[in-house]
Parts: C-alpha cells; sequence; structure tokens
C-alpha cells in the first residue's frame, strides 16, 4: 500500500461520518474533460454565463449547437473506477452526504443514493418561462430534427457536453422552444452568474454539521459554491482531506491532501470489495 493510500485509509477509519464533495476530476476517466490546469487556472475560456444565455439569441444558438455535437458522448458517459469506489464508501456506511459540483449524474450511476447535484444535472431541460422539464436526449432528437446538417459534424469534447465546435455560422442553427409555452429553453444547470438554489446549500449544509469530516475528491475549490464548504469545515474544526492533481483553494486548511489522480488515490475501497468476494469464494 501506497503511502498516500495509508494516509487517506487512516482518515476514513478515523471518521466514519464523512461529508464528500466531488468535482470535475472525478470524471475525467469517463471521458469528460475538466476545466483548470494543475495550479487552478482555466485551461479554456470560460463557460458561458446566465446572462449571455438568456439575453443574446446568437450565444444560446452558439451553446445549443456545440451540445448537440457534444451530448453525442457526453450522454453515454460511463462511471469509472472513482464513482465506484465513492459508491463503495457510500455502501460501508461512510458518506453523509455526497455533494457533487459535476453536472453528469455519474455518481448515481455507479449507485451513490445519498448525492445532491450542487449545480444541476445535464440530463434534464427546463424551460425558464413556465418551468417544464424534460430529457435532454428527448431535446436531442427535436435539435436534430430541426437542424439535420449539423448531425453530420464532429469535434473535440469540452467539459460538460460541450464541443469544441468553431468556424461555424451559428446563427443559421435552430433552437424549438419549449413544447409547452413556447420560452426558452435551458440545460437544468446553474450556469456562471447564477446562484446554487438554497435548498441545496441548506441540505448540503446540514450535512456537514452532522459529519465527522470532510473529503474532498477531484476539485480545485477554485468556485466558491464548493470552497465554502471547506471553509464552513474548518470553521467548525472539522479535518478536511483533498484528493486532487495540483492546487486548491482549500490547501490552507487541509489536515490531508493526495496528489495521485482519483482513481488511484481510491483504488483500496474497490479492492476491499474484490477481497471480500474472494473471501466468499473460498
Amino acid at each position: 500500500m501506497a503511502a498516500g493510500d495509508a494516509a487517506l485509509v487512516d482518515f476514513i477509519e478515523l471518521h466514519q461520518r464523512l461529508f464528500v464533495l466531488t468535482g470535475a476530476g472525478c470524471s475525467t476517466d469517463s471521458g469528460i474533460p475538466d476545466y483548470r490546469d494543475a495550479d487552478g487556472g482555466w485551461k479554456r475560456s470560460q463557460p458561458v454565463t446566465f446572462q449571455a444565455f438568456m439575453g443574446d439569441d446568437l450565444t444560446r444558438q452558439r451553446y445549443w449547437a456545440r451540445s448537440l455535437v457534444g451530448w453525442r458522448r457526453f450522454g453515454h458517459a460511463l462511471p469509472n473506477a472513482t464513482h465506484h469506489a465513492l459508491a463503495k464508501l457510500e455502501q460501508r456506511g461512510n458518506v453523509q452526504l455526497l455533494l457533487t459540483q459535476n453536472v453528469d449524474g455519474l455518481h448515481q450511476r455507479a449507485g451513490s443514493r445519498n448525492v445532491v447535484d450542487m449545480h444541476g444535472r445535464l440530463d434534464t431541460v427546463r424551460c425558464m418561462g413556465c418551468d417544464h422539464r424534460f430529457p435532454r436526449h428527448a431535446f436531442q432528437s427535436m435539435l436534430l430534427e430541426h437542424n439535420p446538417v449539423w448531425a453530420t459534424l464532429d469535434a473535440a469534447d469540452a467539459p460538460d457536453g460541450d464541443a469544441d465546435l468553431d468556424g461555424q455560422d451559428f446563427a443559421t442553427f435552430v433552437i424549438p422552444p419549449c413544447p409547452e409555452c413556447g420560452g426558452i429553453l435551458k440545460p437544468d444547470v446553474v450556469f456562471f452568474g447564477e446562484n446554487v438554489p438554497r435548498d441545496r446549500v441548506a441540505t448540503a449544509m446540514q450535512a456537514l454539521d452532522d459529519a465527522d469530516a470532510m473529503l474532498v475528491v477531484g476539485s480545485s475549490l477554485m468556485v466558491f459554491s464548493g470552497y465554502r464548504f471547506a471553509h464552513a469545515a474548518a470553521k467548525a474544526g472539522k479535518p478536511v482531506a483533498a484528493v486532487n492533481l495540483g492546487r486548491t483553494r482549500a490547501d490552507p486548511l487541509l489536515n490531508l491532501k493526495i496528489e495521485q489522480p482519483c482513481a488511484e488515490a481510491l483504488a483500496f475501497l474497490l479492492r476491499d470489495r474484490s477481497a471480500a468476494g474472494a473471501e466468499e469464494i473460498a
């Protein structure tokens, strides 16, 4: 067992009720790119803001055109070893709550049940007029029906279902309106410039209050919506551990930091399951 493994094992054994916060580093092994480099800086231009999406037709056309291409792979991404390891941790009874900054739903697909999707889910589309919601897969069919030529295009994957589709005339892209009221459709996720719903924050803060310690997995915590929980944990005297490659905003607050890929650092949780299965067979 590596030194990092041993330290993390000890941390989990010592703190049986963990508040777990996850970020993009959990999903990179599922083929979903992350946003930030090892120093916490942007790898690409910042994501579209809520204000730009709602206020500009061309911004919405560009967003949904790129999403049409990116969804083909994002919508079929599968959980990886990190998701399965955290599901195992919950099954062991060690997770008070898993709060994820990701919008891919892969924790739930891996078997985690006590999950709060802080920034929403990309697999749901929401009308900003009447609040009607329906599956993103259904909206993909609508987009393709209105834009058949765009179905032939491909581009490199970008974070959260986006694609690096540049050099196109996005003004020709047709966005279907809400089938209920004709309003503007938006993915049911929190964009930059939007606030995380208060009920999600309240649920997460209550879980943090009830937890023994906090474990951060695959997040630089550069966005305040995630960092606030590490700050609250440290202020309350709760130990904070992080598994992350590179700098995090909460580095001065950490009691333990494991700078390894998430799947590698958490592999012992899946080895435990394999060992138990071997013993049952024997």
